[in-house]
Protein backbone atom coordinates (compact mmCIF):
# COMPACT_ATOMS: atom_id res chain seq x y z
CA UNK A 1 0.00 0.00 0.00
CA UNK A 2 1.36 3.09 -1.21
CA UNK A 3 0.24 6.52 0.89
CA UNK A 4 0.90 10.04 -0.21
CA UNK A 5 1.80 12.62 2.39
CA UNK A 6 1.22 16.49 2.72
CA UNK A 7 4.33 17.19 0.80
CA UNK A 8 4.51 16.36 -2.77
CA UNK A 9 6.70 13.02 -3.69
CA UNK A 10 6.85 11.96 0.35
CA UNK A 11 5.09 8.69 1.02
CA UNK A 12 4.53 6.09 3.32
CA UNK A 13 4.45 2.12 1.94
CA UNK A 14 3.10 -0.96 4.08
CA UNK A 15 4.24 -3.86 2.41
CA UNK A 16 1.77 -6.86 3.01
CA UNK A 17 3.21 -9.28 5.09
CA UNK A 18 2.33 -12.60 4.50
CA UNK A 19 1.85 -14.73 7.95
CA UNK A 20 1.35 -18.00 9.31
CA UNK A 21 2.58 -19.45 12.73
CA UNK A 22 6.62 -19.05 12.16
CA UNK A 23 6.31 -15.41 11.35
CA UNK A 24 6.11 -13.89 8.36
CA UNK A 25 7.13 -12.61 4.81
CA UNK A 26 7.02 -9.06 3.19
CA UNK A 27 8.30 -7.65 -0.04
CA UNK A 28 10.16 -4.95 1.57
CA UNK A 29 11.80 -3.38 -2.16
CA UNK A 30 9.98 -4.07 -5.62
CA UNK A 31 11.79 -3.44 -8.58
CA UNK A 32 8.54 -2.00 -10.10
CA UNK A 33 8.07 0.57 -7.36
CA UNK A 34 11.03 2.90 -9.34
CA UNK A 35 8.31 4.37 -11.37
CA UNK A 36 5.78 5.65 -9.19
CA UNK A 37 9.07 6.54 -6.27
CA UNK A 38 10.62 8.32 -8.87
CA UNK A 39 13.64 6.08 -7.33
CA UNK A 40 15.66 5.92 -10.63
CA UNK A 41 18.13 3.36 -9.38
CA UNK A 42 19.25 1.95 -5.87
CA UNK A 43 23.09 1.98 -5.83
CA UNK A 44 23.71 1.82 -2.06
CA UNK A 45 22.00 0.36 1.03
CA UNK A 46 22.93 1.53 4.58
CA UNK A 47 22.40 0.18 8.09
CA UNK A 48 22.27 2.62 11.28
CA UNK A 49 22.26 0.86 15.24
CA UNK A 50 21.52 2.94 17.78
CA UNK A 51 22.07 2.03 21.16
CA UNK A 52 20.14 4.34 22.85
CA UNK A 53 16.19 5.38 22.53
CA UNK A 54 16.57 9.47 22.12
CA UNK A 55 19.93 8.93 19.99
CA UNK A 56 18.66 11.93 17.20
CA UNK A 57 20.91 10.99 13.48
CA UNK A 58 20.35 14.06 11.15
CA UNK A 59 19.16 16.27 9.30
CA UNK A 60 20.67 15.40 6.58
CA UNK A 61 20.94 15.83 2.24
CA UNK A 62 23.29 15.81 -0.72
CA UNK A 63 23.82 18.16 -2.85
CA UNK A 64 23.72 17.66 -6.52
CA UNK A 65 24.67 15.96 -8.31
CA UNK A 66 24.95 13.43 -5.81
CA UNK A 67 21.36 14.16 -4.05
CA UNK A 68 19.99 11.05 -3.13
CA UNK A 69 16.16 9.42 -3.03
CA UNK A 70 15.93 7.29 -0.03
CA UNK A 71 13.29 4.16 1.39
CA UNK A 72 13.88 3.98 4.83
CA UNK A 73 12.21 1.43 7.25
CA UNK A 74 13.45 0.67 10.95
CA UNK A 75 13.81 -3.45 11.09
CA UNK A 76 14.62 -3.64 15.16
CA UNK A 77 12.66 -1.41 17.57
CA UNK A 78 11.30 2.15 16.86
CA UNK A 79 11.50 5.53 14.98
CA UNK A 80 10.04 9.20 14.94
CA UNK A 81 11.38 9.87 11.33
CA UNK A 82 11.09 13.28 9.72
CA UNK A 83 11.73 14.57 6.06
CA UNK A 84 12.10 18.11 5.33
CA UNK A 85 11.63 19.83 1.82
CA UNK A 86 14.65 22.10 0.90
CA UNK A 87 13.34 21.91 -3.08
CA UNK A 88 14.15 25.17 -4.88
CA UNK A 89 11.39 27.37 -5.13
CA UNK A 90 8.94 24.17 -3.57
CA UNK A 91 5.18 25.81 -2.27
CA UNK A 92 6.10 23.90 1.23
CA UNK A 93 9.60 24.36 1.01
CA UNK A 94 10.91 23.94 5.13
CA UNK A 95 7.86 22.15 6.45
CA UNK A 96 8.22 18.78 7.31
CA UNK A 97 6.66 15.51 7.46
CA UNK A 98 6.75 12.77 10.07
CA UNK A 99 6.27 9.53 10.82
CA UNK A 100 6.62 6.46 13.45
CA UNK A 101 8.30 3.33 11.59
CA UNK A 102 8.84 0.61 13.89
CA UNK A 103 9.91 -3.39 12.95
CA UNK A 104 6.17 -3.81 14.18
CA UNK A 105 3.96 -1.72 11.36
CA UNK A 106 6.65 -2.23 8.76
CA UNK A 107 5.89 0.98 7.28
CA UNK A 108 8.71 2.70 5.09
CA UNK A 109 9.07 5.84 4.34
CA UNK A 110 10.50 7.19 0.72
CA UNK A 111 12.30 10.47 1.12
CA UNK A 112 12.66 12.11 -2.51
CA UNK A 113 15.78 13.91 -3.68
CA UNK A 114 15.47 17.82 -2.29
CA UNK A 115 14.71 16.80 1.08
CA UNK A 116 16.54 16.52 4.46
CA UNK A 117 16.08 13.65 6.60
CA UNK A 118 16.85 12.47 9.95
CA UNK A 119 15.59 10.41 12.61
CA UNK A 120 14.43 9.95 16.46
CA UNK A 121 15.06 6.51 18.36
CA UNK A 122 12.15 5.97 20.09
CA UNK A 123 13.39 2.53 21.63
CA UNK A 124 17.25 1.14 22.43
CA UNK A 125 19.12 -0.67 19.75
CA UNK A 126 16.77 0.68 16.85
CA UNK A 127 18.45 -0.26 13.44
CA UNK A 128 17.17 1.56 10.58
CA UNK A 129 18.13 0.34 7.04
CA UNK A 130 17.91 2.68 3.97
CA UNK A 131 18.29 2.50 0.29
CA UNK A 132 19.87 5.18 -2.06
CA UNK A 133 19.85 6.56 -5.44
CA UNK A 134 23.18 7.94 -4.86
CA UNK A 135 26.62 6.99 -3.46
CA UNK A 136 27.77 8.83 -0.51
CA UNK A 137 29.82 11.60 -1.04
CA UNK A 138 31.42 13.18 1.93
CA UNK A 139 31.90 16.32 -0.17
CA UNK A 140 28.51 17.07 -1.34
CA UNK A 141 27.20 16.22 1.81
CA UNK A 142 25.28 18.81 4.56
CA UNK A 143 22.16 19.28 6.72
CA UNK A 144 19.95 21.35 8.93
CA UNK A 145 20.22 21.52 12.63
CA UNK A 146 17.48 18.94 14.10
CA UNK A 147 16.15 21.47 16.51
CA UNK A 148 15.86 24.09 15.26
CA UNK A 149 12.69 25.98 15.95
CA UNK A 150 11.72 27.80 12.41
CA UNK A 151 11.25 23.97 11.54
CA UNK A 152 8.26 23.54 14.11
CA UNK A 153 9.47 19.86 14.74
CA UNK A 154 8.10 17.94 17.49
CA UNK A 155 10.31 15.79 18.60
CA UNK A 156 10.02 13.18 21.33
CA UNK A 157 12.85 14.30 23.17
CA UNK A 158 13.84 16.90 24.89
CA UNK A 159 17.02 18.62 23.21
CA UNK A 160 18.62 18.94 26.58
CA UNK A 161 18.71 14.63 26.47
CA UNK A 162 19.12 13.63 22.84
CA UNK A 163 22.42 11.44 22.27
CA UNK A 164 23.78 13.08 18.87
CA UNK A 165 26.90 13.48 17.32
CA UNK A 166 28.97 16.60 17.53
CA UNK A 167 28.68 16.95 13.91
CA UNK A 168 25.16 17.19 14.08
CA UNK A 169 24.92 19.61 16.83
CA UNK A 170 26.88 21.84 14.84
CA UNK A 171 24.84 21.71 11.93
CA UNK A 172 23.05 25.39 10.91
CA UNK A 173 19.94 26.46 11.06
CA UNK A 174 17.11 26.45 7.74
CA UNK A 175 17.25 30.19 7.33
CA UNK A 176 21.36 29.94 7.11
CA UNK A 177 20.31 27.76 4.02
CA UNK A 178 20.02 30.59 1.39
CA UNK A 179 19.16 28.61 -1.56
CA UNK A 180 17.11 25.38 -1.93
CA UNK A 181 18.19 22.01 -3.86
Amino acid sequence: MLLPLELAGVCVITPRRFEDPRGYVSEVYVRGWRDTLHLSDVVQENESMSVNAGTVRGLHFQLAPYAQAKLVRCVSGAVFDVAIDLRSGSETFGRHVSRVLSASNGEQLYVPEGFAHGFCTLEPNSKVVYKVSAPYHPESEAGVLWNDPDLGIEWPIDPEVATLSHRDSKLPRLREFTHGL
